[in-house]
C-alpha cells in the first residue's frame, strides 16, 4: 500500500479515539503528539507538520467535537479534511489547448522515472482517445532515446527523435511541426536530467521552454527521496514555470510523506502519481482519495474506475446471472481471477475497499500474486467436466491435476474447499442483493474479494 507505515500508525492512533464514548482535550493532545511523530517519520516537512497538527488540534478541541455523540469519528473526519486540504483539496486538471497540439514538457533529475512517466502519460492519453506523440529530447543520456522508442513501441505511440547531436530545443520545435502535419494532438517532451540541479541543466530546460512555450511543465519527482523531492521541486520552480508535479514510486513506503509536503511548500499541485512500474500504473491524483486510503476509509471511486476500465462489463453481468441461478463454475472462477489480475496488484485493490486497509485479518491472508498463478495452473489442469462439476474430482483425478499443474494434492484440496466456501458465500450475497440489504459496487459484478 502507498504510505502503509504512516497509514498504520495514524489508524492505530486515531482508532483509540474512535472507541471512546467521550473525548477530552488531553486525549486530543496525546493523539496529535503521535500523529506529529508519524508524519515526521514519513519525512513530511517539519513546518508543514507543525501547521497541520495545530490546525487539527484547534478544530478538534472545539465544543462541536468534544460535545458530539461520536467525538472520535469527528476527530478522524477533521484529520481527513485537513490532510485533503494539505495535498491540494481536489484533483487538478491538465490544461489542454483549444488549438492542438497541447504541448507537455517533462523535467526532473536523473533516475526519477521521467522517461517512463512520459510513456505512462502517452498511454493514458491514448486510452482517452487522444493521439499523443513522444519526443526524445534527452541528448545527455543516449540510452534515454532508445528507452523511449522501446516504450513507444510497447504502447504503440510514435516517438519523434533526431539523435543526440541536435540541441533539445530544436528537436522539441521540430516535433511540434511534425505533430501538426500528422494530426497528433498531444506532444510529450522528455528532457534531460542530471544527478543534481546545476546551471547547465536549467539553462537547457529554459531554452526548450522558450522555444516551444509548453501548455504544461510537469516536474517528475521520486517520492522515495522524501524531503529531497520537495527541495528539488522548490528549486526547479524558481527557474521554470511549473504547472504541476508527477510523483513517481509512491507505491514504495520509505519517506513517502513528500506527497503531503510538496503542494504546501511549492504551491504546485501533484497532478499524477505513479503506483507501479507498468505503463498502466499512473493515476490522476485525488487528494481526498489518498487521505481516505491513508486513514483506512478505502477509495471506492478509484476502485469502481479501475473495474470499469479493466473488466468486461458484459461478462460481469453474465456472471451475476450465474451467481443468482447457482451455476457458478471453475470456468467462471478462472475468468474472474484473470479480470481481477488486470486491475493491478491485489494489495492495492484491497487498499481501496473501505475497512480493509490495516485490517488484521487481511494481513494474515496471503496477497502473494504467485498464489493466483498457482490457482490458475490448477484450474487449467482440470478437464471441462471437472471445472463444471468439481464433485467428480476423486483422489486419482486430484493426483493428475496436481501433477499437471506442478502443485501438491494438498493445494488442489485447498482450492476445492475454498471454491465450495465461495459458492456458499455467493448464494448468501445473491439473497442479500435481492432483499436490498446489501448493494454491490457499480461495474464490479459480484467479485469474491468484495466479501
Amino acid at each position: 500500500m502507498m504510505l502503509s507505515r504512516l497509514s498504520e500508525k495514524l489508524q492505530n492512533t486515531l482508532g483509540k479515539l474512535k472507541g471512546k464514548g467521550k473525548v477530552n482535550e488531553k486525549d486530543v493532545k496525546e493523539a496529535m503528539r503521535e500523529v506529529r511523530l508519524a508524519l515526521l517519520e514519513a519525512d513530511v516537512n517539519y513546518k508543514v507538520v507543525k501547521e497541520f497538527v495545530n490546525k487539527v488540534k484547534e478544530r478538534a478541541i472545539g465544543e462541536e467535537v468534544l460535545e458530539s455523540l461520536t467525538p472520535g469519528q469527528q476527530v478522524i473526519k477533521i484529520v481527513r479534511d485537513e490532510l485533503t486540504e494539505l495535498m491540494g483539496g481536489e484533483a487538478t486538471e491538465l490544461n489542454f489547448s483549444d488549438k492542438p497540439p497541447t504541448v507537455i514538457m517533462l523535467a526532473g533529475l536523473q533516475g526519477t522515472g521521467k522517461t517512463t512517466a512520459a510513456a505512462k502519460l502517452a498511454n493514458k492519453f491514448k486510452k482517452d482517445n487522444k493521439h499523443p506523440l513522444l519526443v526524445a529530447c534527452d541528448t545527455q543520456r543516449p540510452a534515454a532515446i532508445k528507452q523511449l522508442h522501446v516504450l513507444g513501441d510497447q504502447i504503440e505511440v510514435p516517438v519523434f527523435s533526431m539523435g543526440d547531436k541536435q540541441h533539445p530545443a530544436d528537436i522539441a520545435k521540430g516535433a511540434i511541426e511534425h505533430a501538426k502535419k500528422n494530426q497528433r494532438d498531444v506532444v510529450i517532451v522528455d528532457t534531460a536530467g542530471r544527478l543534481h540541479v546545476d546551471e547547465d541543466l536549467m539553462t537547457e530546460l529554459k531554452q526548450v521552454e522558450e522555444k516551444i512555450s509548453p501548455h504544461e511543465i510537469l516536474l517528475v519527482v521520486d517520492a522515495m527521496t522524501g524531503q529531497d523531492a520537495v527541495n528539488v521541486a522548490d528549486r526547479f520552480n524558481e527557474d521554470l514555470a511549473l504547472s504541476g508535479i508527477i510523483m513517481t514510486k509512491l507505491d514504495g513506503d520509505t519517506r513517502g510523506g513528500a506527497a503531503l509536503s510538496v503542494k504546501k511548500v511549492t504551491g504546485k499541485p501533484i497532478k499524477f502519481i505513479g503506483t507501479g512500474e507498468k505503463v498502466e500504473e499512473l493515476e490522476v491524483f485525488h487528494p481526498d482519495r489518498l487521505s481516505s486510503r491513508i486513514l483506512g476509509m478505502g477509495d471506492v471511486m478509484s476502485l469502481i474506475e479501475k473495474a470499469e476500465t479493466s473488466m468486461d462489463q458484459q461478462k460481469a453481468q453474465e456472471l451475476e446471472k450465474k451467481i443468482k441461478s447457482q451455476t457458478f463454475t471453475f470456468e467462471d472462477f478462472l475468468e474472474q481471477l484473470q479480470q481481477i489480475k488486470s486491475m493491478g496488484p491485489l494489495d492495492q485493490i484491497f487498499d481501496m475497499i473501505p475497512g480493509m486497509s490495516g485490517n488484521k485479518k487481511l494481513k494474515d491472508m496471503s496477497l502473494d500474486e504467485k498464489e493466483l498463478v498457482k490457482v490458475e495452473a490448477i484450474i487449467q489442469s482440470m478437464t471441462k467436466e471437472e471445472r463444471t462439476y468439481p464433485e467428480v474430482i476423486n483422489s486419482s483425478r486430484k493426483k493428475r491435476i496436481a501433477h499437471g499443474s506442478g502443485t501438491r494434492v494438498q493445494d488442489v484440496n485447498k482450492l476445492l474447499k475454498q471454491f465450495e466456501q465461495m459458492k456458499k458465500m455467493m448464494k448468501q450475497m445473491g439473497k442479500m442483493n435481492k432483499s436490498g440489504k446489501k448493494k454491490k459496487l457499480p461495474g464490479m459484478g459480484n467479485l469474491p474479494f468484495m466479501s
